[in-house]
């Protein structure tokens, strides 16, 4: 396994711990809104009900929400899919672009100032993993293409 691949891994790796994670510990906080989901159907998580603009909601409803943005609405879902396609490219030799780590890099940072404390800082690295392993695919891209030159 090349370099390239092995922070790609990691990056994978730190991606899948963190969405997973995030899925866990909802669960184990909010466990009592996600079974009621269950028990009143899936479509009970966040309910389109139009009322009038002067309707207060109710405690239950803003906790319903707050759980569903907070766990199956939140960005853990798509970090863990990012995670596993990072796995697979890195099995291929492939990697991600380079503006992707730039993207969750920017994203946890900000995450990170903006719900301080937070694991969101965590998230920097795999951005990171990503710009470096990208980086490492072109030189040695370009590398091979001079190599192809001068044959």
């Amino acid at each position: 396994m090349n370099s390239s691949a092995r922070l790609l891994r990691w990056a994978s790796g730190i991606m899948l711990m963190l969405g997973t994670g995030h899925l866990i510990l909802l669960a184990l906080a909010a466990w009592d809104e996600i079974t009621g989901w269950v028990d009143l159907g899936i479509w009970a998580a966040v309910p389109l009900t139009l009322t009038d603009a002067d309707a207060v909601p109710t405690v239950e409803s803003l906790q319903n929400k707050v759980t569903f943005w907070g766990g199956p609405g939140s960005f853990a879902v798509p970090l863990i899919l990012l995670g596993f396609l990072t796995w697979h490219l890195a099995g291929r030799g492939l990697a991600l672009p380079a503006g992707i780590g730039w993207g969750i890099a920017a994203w946890c940072a900000l995450g990170g100032v903006l719900l301080v404390p937070s694991p969101f800082f965590v998230g920097i690295i795999p951005g990171v993993l990503i710009v470096l392993a990208a980086r490492k695919q072109d030189r040695s891209e370009a590398a091979r293409d001079r190599q192809m030159d001068l044959a």
